[in-house]
Parts: structure tokens; sequence; C-alpha cells
């Protein structure tokens, strides 16, 4: 009987752990389900007949073996910075090797011994990154088998609340790692603009943003991704003079999260002692200048140059950071202070809906016309747990699993999927969930013929 391991029960593996159960059931295979938290494990496999729970503490390295040594094919679920470990197993006890995180330099290192051993590292399978690289992938390559020139290409994913949930000030709610939400953009962000690099640093990021329209949402913000130069000739465009990726977020999200980070809350170099001991409205006061007038959210206002009753310090005043409440973790860095405080705050409830926006762009050249195609990606969840994040990162990984264990993928080594006899058939299968874009195209400019 061929055997799957998915490591990781946590936000994202529902739909991944659903799906891959019902495969197994129809073909024979029986699934096992390892996370620190063996109930949350067993809560999601059930009494299902081809799948069990069992504990595992990825940090003991012969339990971990232990469970890897009895998989043909392993899925790690687990934070980025430990899928290496994971990796260096799978390699020592061939097997295959498939996440939904960015591949790491190191990761890329294990391609010969990878390929060597006849194994398949793919990585970035999930959603952004995942049906990104495969839908625009599947785009480029249909605007090239007609003959078109591809000039610019931006892509924007968001993981956001739908309207009908949407009950706070920032428009904004935790779908996926509240960890990763805290520390997004941290480092410069570089992309292509009329063949010009391009570098926005962390403390600008959030207040060089792009205004947006999604069809059938209307106006967003993006605000650009660490490193989009990565991907040029990853997807063929090597001479391409434009290309972005970035990050969507409701109006007035992405002014408010920066003013977060002028103040210092988003850093994690560093504890704050005896943190337990402050109120929030302490916590700011001790990044307020002693020396000015005025209450710490007038004086907050003003270090951030914005009117005291502005949008910005609306949702500020909202968080409670400006509340005589006092924090309740002890020598904690100001970024897990803010993490725990948005927990509460942006906490989905029961029956609360999220939503997924992709937005893809080509401008290329065909016919004596320059053309602009956008195709759109709008998909929402049923309730808290059955998110459409979870969907859109989990089935990928599960459908890929599939090809896997049935001797479909052909290319060895540590990629991401970026080849046909990958996102054809993945792409082809989600479009039975839902998971469909809506193109629209126009011509931005008729050249003159030379006649």
């Amino acid at each position: 009987m061929k055997n799957i391991l998915i490591i990781g029960a946590g936000r994202s593996a529902n739909a991944l752990i659903k799906y891959v159960l019902q495969v197994a059931s129809e073909r024979q295979w029986f699934v096992t389900v390892a996370d620190a938290d063996v109930k949350l494990a067993e809560a999601k496999v059930g009494n299902h007949p081809h799948g069990r729970a069992t504990w595992l503490d990825v940090y003991k390295v012969n339990d971990r073996r232990e469970q890897i040594g009895r998989a043909d094919l392993v899925i790690s679920l687990l934070p980025a910075h430990l899928h290496l470990e994971v990796a260096y197993d799978c390699i020592k006890l061939k097997k295959h090797l498939i996440t939904a995180s960015y591949v790491s330099a190191e990761m890329y290192r294990l391609g010969d011994e990878a390929r060597d051993r006849e194994l398949i590292f793919m990585g970035e399978m999930g959603l952004d990154p995942g049906i990104d690289h495969m839908s625009a992938m599947r785009t480029i390559q249909q605007i090239k088998d007609k003959g078109g020139n591809i000039t610019a290409f931006r892509s924007f994913t968001g993981g956001l609340i739908a309207p009908e949930s949407d009950d706070n000030p920032w428009h904004y709610k935790f779908t996926w790692n509240p960890r990763n939400v805290v520390l997004a953009g941290q480092g410069t962000a570089q992309y292509l603009e009329e063949g010009k690099f391009k570098y926005v640093p962390y403390h600008r990021l959030f207040l060089q943003y792009w205004v947006v329209d999604i069809p059938g949402l209307g106006e967003c913000e993006v605000y650009a991704n660490r490193d989009s130069l990565l991907y040029r000739e990853v997807y063929g465009l090597k001479g391409i003079p434009n290309i972005l990726r970035g990050t969507i977020r409701q109006r007035g999200f992405c002014d408010a999260w920066s003013a977060l980070v002028r103040i210092g809350l988003t850093d994690a170099s560093y504890p704050i002692l005896d943190s337990d001991k402050l109120t929030y409205h302490g916590l700011i006061e001790a990044y307020m200048d002693n020396g000015k007038l005025g209450s710490v959210k007038e004086r907050t206002a003003r270090m951030l140059d914005v009117d005291p009753e502005s949008e910005v310090m609306e949702k500020l005043e909202w968080l409670g950071l400006f509340s005589k409440k006092r924090i309740p973790i002890a020598n904690a860095s100001p970024a897990l202070i803010l993490e725990d405080l948005l927990l509460e705050k942006w906490k989905l409830r029961k029956d609360d809906k999220d939503m997924i926006v992709m937005q893809h762009e080509f401008e290329y050249e065909l016919d004596r016309e320059l053309r602009l195609l956008k195709s759109t990606l709008i998909m929402k969840g049923e309730n808290s747990q059955d998110t459409a994040m979870a969907k859109l990162v989990g089935l990928p990984l599960g459908i890929t699993s599939k090809l896997v264990m049935e001797g479909k993928i052909t290319h060895r080594g540590v990629s991401i999927p970026v080849m046909s006899e990958v996102y054809e058939p993945v792409l082809a299968e989600l479009e039975g969930f839902g998971v469909v874009f809506e193109e629209t195209e126009t011509v931005l400019k008729k050249r003159r013929s030379n006649k």
C-alpha cells in the first residue's frame, strides 16, 4: 500500500487532508497526519479508514525520520524554516517532498542530490506561491503561442475578508499565519519598471502602494512583494521591461499598517522587558518624544503627521493601542505584542467568510496592437473552518500529491510548478472546485501601418 505523510495539521490543512483522504480511499492508499497537537490532527482525520493521526515533534530527529521512512511521499505544512530538515531526511530516505512555501537557496542546492535519487521536490505549490505561478504560466504560454510579445507582467494576490463579513475599520481578518502577516514585507522590495530596477525599503513599503481596479470588487491597494525579479527567467520573461508581484489589501489598509511600522510595532528583533507590566498606552508612550505636549494619541498623530481624527488614527485606536489594558505576555518583542493583540481583533467569527483575490495583468504586442489582458480570480470561503485560503493552499498540494503518486510527473529535482506537465492537470482539476479565472482584454494602443 502506498503511503502519504502530511506533516502539520494547522490552519491551511483542512482542504488538503480532506482531498488526500478521499483520493486514498479511491486508490487504496494510506494517509498519516502528524502534528505536535495530536488532538488537532485527530479532529481532521476523524475515523477515516485510510487515515490516522499521530503525534510528532519535528525537532525530535529520530521520531521525524521514523515517520518519513514509512512514507512514499511527504507533504510538509511546517513553517518554511523547518522544510530544510525534512528535505535532508527525504534525501537520505529517498522520499518525494511537496511544500507550499517559497523555495530557499538552500533547498535549491539539494537539486542535484534529489535528481540523482530520482526524487521530486516540488515547492511553491500552494496559492501564492503556487496557483499564481501556474495560472500565469498558462496564460504566458498562450500569448507566446499566438505570436505575442509580452512587455509587462504584474501579479497581485490577497487573502481578504468577504464584504458580508467585513465588520471592522481595517477591512481585514486573519485567514493565514498571523506571524507572517505581522512580519510581511520586511527587507527591500525589488521590481522592474520601464526597464529600470526599482527598490523599496521596508520603512517605505506601505506608503508606496498602487491602487488597482479588481473587476467585481472595485479599487484595492497593492504593495510590492519582496523580489519580483526572481521570476523573470523562471517564467520565460528574461528581457521583459516591466515585472511586479504584489499583495492586495482593501483601501486604507496600507497607510494604517505603515503607521504601525513607523511606530516600531512590527519589530521582532528585541524584547520589551517586563512587557506584561505595561499597558498598551504605556507601550506607545515609550515610543513617543517626552518633550512634546498632548496626549499619547495626539503625540502619535503628530509623529505620524496625520490628523488625530484621521482614518489612520481611528484604526490604531480600534486596535486598543491607546487603552489602559495590560499587555498579557512577558518580555515579548513589539511584533509579538502586536500579533497577540491582532489575534483577538482580527479573529474570524464562526460564520465569517474569507475571500481570495488574484489578478494577473499582461501587456503584450500582437498584430501592431498593444493589448492588456486581465485575468482575475475571486473565491469566497464557506465559514471560518472551510476557508477559501485553506482550499487554495491545500488543493494544489493534494492534486500534485496524486500526480506524483501516480507517476504522472516526470521532472526530477527541486522545482516550482512552471512546467506544463504540472500546471495543466492541476489547473484543470482546480476548475472543478470553482477555481476559475475571468479574463478581460482591451487594446491600449494601435500602431500605424508603414504602408
